[in-house]
């Protein structure tokens, strides 16, 4: 981007309006700083504070009145000059007005196409990116030199921790001018050091046969032989002409150490099978035969407490690919229903905001249904107005009649309800008597309170009535998500439809899944079933989700607030399949016969057991955990399996001592997979500490089937689940057929 004048604009930058509430907007000025890579934000006071944050966090810039607090605090007609800058993981929005329409469309257009080209940089830029920043940094004096003092500075900027005699002959193998600083050629020389990677070195060393470079015929062996992978000649060229950066050898058809390297970072080579990053399994199967990225209590973005509501998290729900979100209904004033966690401080928001914000981010990130789970506890009048918001709002995508002109028997496939809405909630009268012309009369219908307590509040609230009157307006929009009391698994199948459901608290879910594993699988080949955490989780921590998925249950509802293991195991679930929220389960959980029980692991198309080895080689540029700038990290690296309990394992690899750059372990661990099918594979990274619990640093979790074998880059996510930009593991895998 250098010259462009977009770039040019933020880096001289500008002032703008910050807006809190209708009385607290204030003047800041913004501004990119040199590196490109860092926004720099004070305030105009006499004694100013300022403020700066990655450009890397920045999720993405709504242009207008879009967001919470600006659709709150900001007049209509301020609508033009209004933007938002929306950050990853958990931090609020920053709500801007501009001085005018014309600079506010400067401001949005500069800012996309700057977080673009960060979003765009391979691993190779993005690292080389942040080793110049902390170079910069180190420099105190701005004289493009770097002292011994700045050389041991820039060190610890990039999380290596040297004994002085180590860092003086460091500097001294560098210093060849004998100045007594570095400069030029010998901070370049300095870059290399500590960039070089020996295990690629090794690794290219074996296969770089013509003329110490790879030819196209040695690459072609590398791929088949170390990755597993069918590769042609042809493969090979095109793999040479688009990661080679060295010209010459492009020319000749050499693939070069750094072109070696850029490929082994680029995606298609990392540890995912990239053709599972997009759809590829059959969407055309009935909707009860996937499991279902699910949320709890979407509305809140904190505790469960006395934590905030927002609209912000179904946004943030719906653009990580969930596809099953809560809404918590109750009277507000004004006849206008409100969402909140009932009988708790939380605070409310307008139900036809959330419905609003459902509507403007459902498909951003998959084109698939939508499933709005209702928690009604609103009278008749506001049970109405809730039909009528979700009606105008949602219109034609709002499923309210069954597919097709007769009754259905099983659920429609995710592929024909493709930009839908489902409704999940109470209904007055089965679905089949509609087609009966038994239309119950409007709203003179007590329903028995049936589900265990998908009111989820009900154990709290021993006010409220056994019965709940419901609206037909309401009940007629429940379709193919009937909530009903779940008594028996025999039960169910005598008297339920299939598109009556219930749903479960984690504590019974979980005594099911362990004592009635078949049944409930059996239970889950024919509806659905949602469980959701225990009321008793009022921090808003997760159960774990496998022993639930191992039992066939499609919704398995977390708080998608917190950050925590079970949220990485949710989203390692979801990484496939185009992080579309739809997973499809194997097809001995959607057989009515199956003997399939992941306890007793009977014999079975079930058991394929596989020997994965692992080799943990080496990381590079991890993050700090503590930003103290003396603090070094520690790191190890924790493998886990989870799946089915015979699976569940977990080995980790000795602590390096004070390297967060380019700590090495070259240590090898074996693991059992008795049921690939539904095993799951997380890489933790921690900074060990021998007096307290150790830190977390960075995790990526991946379905075992979706593994990549070979050397393979593994990307590294922070506890948000948000990608870290320059970090990643570098390891070796193996996956054999037990003989």
């Amino acid at each position: 981007m250098e010259g462009d004048p977009d770039l040019q604009f933020l880096l001289k930058g500008g002032d703008l309006l910050k807006v809190l509430s209708p009385s607290w907007k204030k003047t800041r000025f913004l501004r990119l700083q040199d590196d490109c890579k860092t926004m720099w934000r004070e305030s105009k006071k006499t004694f100013k504070s300022c403020q700066t944050f990655p450009v890397a966090d920045i999720q993405e810039v709504r242009m207008g009145r879009q967001s919470e607090g600006l659709k709150k605090n900001a007049e209509e007609q301020a609508e033009c000059r209004c933007f938002s800058i929306v950050f990853k993981g958990r931090r609020k929005n920053l709500d801007l007005i501009a001085s005018s329409e014309e600079e506010s469309k400067q401001w949005i257009k500069s800012l996309q196409k700057l977080v673009s080209n960060v979003n765009n940089l391979n691993r190779m830029q993005t690292t080389e990116h942040w080793i110049f920043s902390c170079l910069r940094k180190a420099d105190k004096n701005k004289d493009d030199k770097l002292s011994p003092s700045e050389v041991k500075s820039f060190l610890r900027l990039i999380n290596i921790e040297m004994d002085d005699d180590y860092a003086d002959m460091l500097f001294k193998k560098c210093d060849k001018s004998n100045s007594g600083y570095l400069d030029g050629e010998e901070i370049a020389h300095l870059y290399d050091l500590l960039t070089n990677r020996e295990e690629i070195d090794v690794i290219y060393g074996e296969y770089a046969k013509t003329t110490g470079f790879m030819s196209a015929d040695n690459l072609v062996g590398f791929l088949m032989k170390e990755q597993r992978e069918k590769a042609t000649l042809a493969d090979a060229q095109k793999i040479i002409e688009k990661y080679e950066p060295d010209e010459q050898a492009k020319e000749k058809k050499l693939l070069s150490k750094d072109g070696f390297l850029m490929y082994l970072h680029n995606v298609e080579a990392m540890i995912l099978n990239p053709e599972h990053s997009e759809v590829y399994q059959d969407m055309q199967q009935p909707l009860n035969h996937y499991f279902i990225s699910s949320s709890h209590n979407t509305y809140l973005t904190e505790d469960q407490l006395k934590g905030p509501s927002s609209t912000e998290g179904y946004v943030r729900a719906l653009l990580k690919g969930c596809r099953c979100v809560e809404l918590d209904c109750w009277d507000g004033s004004d006849n206008e229903p409100v969402i909140y966690h009932g009988y708790t401080l939380t605070s409310k928001i307008l139900f036809k905001d959330a419905i609003k914000a459902i509507k403007e981010n459902a498909f951003k990130t998959s084109d698939y249904p939508v499933i709005l789970s209702l928690e009604n506890h609103c009278s008749l009048e506001q049970q109405v107005v809730m039909a009528q918001h979700m009606s105008s709002i949602l219109g034609s995508a709002l499923v309210t009649s069954p597919l097709g002109d007769n009754m259905p028997t099983n659920f429609p496939s995710p592929e024909e309800l493709k930009g839908k809405f489902l409704i999940k909630g109470k209904r007055l009268q089965k679905l089949e008597a509609t087609f009966a012309n038994k239309a119950a009369d409007a709203d003179s219908v007590d329903v028995t309170e049936e589900e265990e307590s998908n009111d989820e509040s009900a154990e709290e609230d021993a006010r409220e009535s056994k019965k709940l009157k419901l609206a037909k307006e309401l009940s007629d929009m429940v379709i193919y998500c009937k909530s009903v009391h779940f008594h028996s698994f025999k039960d169910a199948r005598k008297t339920l439809s299939f598109y009556e459901m219930s749903s479960f608290k984690e504590g019974r879910a979980v005594k099911l899944a362990d004592e009635s594993a078949n049944d409930y699988i059996r239970h889950n080949v024919e509806k659905l079933s949602r469980v959701y955490p225990a009321g008793s989780r009022t921090n808003s921590s997760n159960y774990d989700p496998v022993p639930l998925w191992n039992a066939g249950c499609q919704i398995v509802a977390l708080n998608f607030q917190t950050g925590c293991k079970e949220m990485d195991v949710n989203q390692g679930r979801f990484v496939v399949n185009g992080n579309c929220g739809y997973v499809l389960k194997p097809s001995y959980m959607r057989d009515r016969s199956t003997e399939f029980d992941p306890i007793t692991l009977t014999r079975g198309e079930w058991l394929k057991h596989k020997i994965l080895h692992i080799m943990i080689i080496s990381a590079q540029q991890l993050p700090k955990v503590n930003k103290k700038k003396s603090s070094i990290v520690d790191p190890l690296v924790r493998v886990q399996i989870f799946g089915v309990p015979a699976d569940v394992a977990e080995k980790e690899t000795s602590p390096v001592d004070n390297n967060g750059f380019n700590p090495a372990w070259n240590e090898n661990f074996q693991f059992d997979v008795y049921v690939p099918d539904l095993a799951l594979v997380r890489f933790v990274i921690e900074d060990y500490d021998s007096t307290s619990d150790n830190e977390f640093v960075g995790q990526y979790t991946l379905p075992f089937n979706s593994l990549k074998m070979g050397y393979r880059h593994v990307p590294l996510l922070n506890k948000n689940g948000d990608l870290l930009p320059s970090a990643g593991l570098f390891i070796h895998a193996m996956v054999l057929d037990e003989e």
